[in-house]
């Protein structure tokens, strides 16, 4: 077992993290001291082990010193995608059930509103920053004991994915009183025996801390004793040049990264020493096989591609060498047993296609949804993502579809359900489908067909009239980057929508969906 608190012992002074734009530095034993008056801070407050706190911050030096002290709490914490809009944030933080609610000046313009959207109690901070209703973080948490709570106990994350309805629905493991130092096995596997992590690996985190991914790698570097740095946001030279800069050994990606460095001129993507590198781990999006296999010749055989959920119900994963040698797959099982399942119920024949499922795995379940917990499960207990695909001979995982058409924009999930909505809202509009559809650079982008009210024609004004409408309701990751227009909408007599009739117009036959790679993001 290790942990932060361990490193601060033994190695006080080694950068815990280190922020690439500012070189902000935070040492394990500043990581120590500031972790432990947080939870100091929450005890002080009356949380206690199993209670919850959200955070809704850009990538900061303050991030892990909160998640931390939540983290040896005992505490849920939530974070929260910094492009929603004030109302997606309320309804997380209001439906994880959040007693302290945590964001910074760089949303105080959106703090008013914010604080309107909360529960009566929802105790509010602010770093960096002021806004009625919210309480200073600096001064609150500063005057804090460094020492460790007496009742440290192992918190968890619970961030959210997409519910029934189309409102997200947070990912919460059972609460176990379990050690505060002890480690995720999952990512201990990943990240220590695949990749080669350790307490020399320096991480280049180029993604949001509020994905899954950047906030679990990053934080089991952490308990390696390693050293992450962290951009603010991702550019693709500036990326290199962190890697010659830093020296760094390991890092987490996701395809519209490779494609945006792939698409540097060559003097550029030559410039930079980067055989520092040793792992390079990615997943969550669609990524073609002639991008991963440039990726592979430039960067050698050091990519490891897992397929995974936020659900943490089990995993396969696959090495450079071995996607060379079977393209398109994503791997073999590392946690639970991948079963295939047809309509019947039952396991179909090797390289026949059917429902995965993973037999043996963590369970899980979904937030204040029971029924969607149920749904996800069979009578043999077995869990499953919703995706479909087949095993070969040898146990390895090919992708042939993606769970309830769920887009997948640059390693960002997109739920088309939120978006169908806004756009039935409309008065002009009787009704709505949106999908994703192939996008060179992301992977995917969202499009919608729309069925006019009556008496309505159809005209790239109103096809812009709408998006600008849905901009205005939703997070712009979520709205239709283009419109077009259908007579009628493929129904059936039960109101079933035939979407996959509509989305496979726009899918060309040898880069349909069957045919990318894809995982669920993280």
């Amino acid at each position: 077992m290790t942990h932060p608190s361990i490193h601060a012992q033994t190695t006080p002074e080694k950068p815990a993290y280190i922020m690439a734009r500012t070189g902000e530095t935070v040492t394990y034993g500043e990581l120590e001291a500031r972790s432990n008056q947080a939870a100091q801070l929450f005890r002080s407050l009356g949380l206690k082990p199993g209670d919850h706190i959200a955070v809704l911050l850009e990538n900061n030096a303050r991030f892990y010193e909160v998640l931390w002290g939540a983290q040896r709490s005992g505490l849920y914490y939530t974070a929260i995608s910094s492009h929603l809009k004030p109302e997606e944030v309320g309804y997380i933080v209001g439906d994880c059930g959040a007693k302290v609610f945590i964001t910074s000046g760089k949303f105080a313009d959106r703090a008013g509103e914010l604080k309107s959207l909360l529960k009566p109690g929802t105790v509010c901070y602010m770093m960096a920053g002021e806004a009625e209703g919210f309480q200073a973080w600096e001064p609150a948490v500063g005057a804090q004991p460094t020492t460790p709570i007496a009742d440290q106990v192992l918190g968890y994350d619970m961030l959210y994915s997409s519910g029934t309805t189309g409102k997200p629905k947070g990912v919460k493991k059972a609460f176990l009183n379990e050690p505060f130092t002890k480690i995720n096995p999952f990512l201990d596997l990943l990240c220590g025996k695949m990749c080669g992590m350790n307490s020399e690996s320096i991480y280049l985190s180029p993604a949001p801390l509020y994905h899954a991914a950047p906030l679990r790698f990053n934080m089991m570097v952490m308990s390696y004793g390693g050293t992450s740095v962290i951009m603010d946001k991702f550019d693709a030279e500036d990326y290199l040049r962190l890697v010659e800069q830093y020296k760094a050994t390991h890092s987490q990606l996701v395809p519209t990264m490779f494609i945006r460095m792939l698409k540097l001129p060559e003097d550029v993507r030559t410039r930079y020493d980067i055989s520092s590198l040793k792992g390079a781990v990615h997943a969550a999006a669609p990524c073609p096989v002639e991008v991963k296999q440039q990726m592979i010749a430039w960067w050698g055989p050091i990519l490891v591609e897992y397929y995974a959920g936020s659900e943490g119900n089990g995993s396969t994963v696959i090495s450079s060498k071995e996607a060379l040698e079977r393209p398109g797959s994503v791997g073999r099982s590392l946690v639970g047993e991948v079963k295939i399942v047809g309509e019947d119920g039952e396991v179909v024949p090797t390289g026949e296609i059917g429902q995965i499922y993973f037999a043996g795995a963590p369970e899980f379940s979904y937030h204040n949804d029971p029924e969607k917990t149920k749904s996800a499960y069979n009578d043999k207990g077995w869990s499953s993502l919703g995706d479909v695909g087949y095993l070969d001979q040898e146990g390895y995982l090919f992708l042939t579809d993606r769970k309830a058409y769920m887009i997948i924009s640059g390693g960002v999930n997109i739920y088309p359900q939120e978006t169908e909505d806004a756009l039935i809202g409309h008065p002009k509009v009787t009704d709505a489908a949106v999908f994703g559809v192939p996008n060179d650079e992301f992977g995917e982008e969202v499009k919608a067909v729309v069925q006019l009210a009556p008496g309505i024609a159809p005209s790239p004004a109103l096809a812009a009239e709408l998006m600008d409408y849905c901009r205005g309701r939703l997070s712009p990751i979520k709205c239709p980057k283009s419109i077009d227009f259908e007579a009628e909408l493929p129904r059936s007599p039960t109101g079933k929508l035939y979407k996959r009739l509509l989305r496979d117009r726009y899918w060309p036959s040898d880069r349909g969906p069957a045919q990318m790679a894809a995982a669920p993001a993280t």
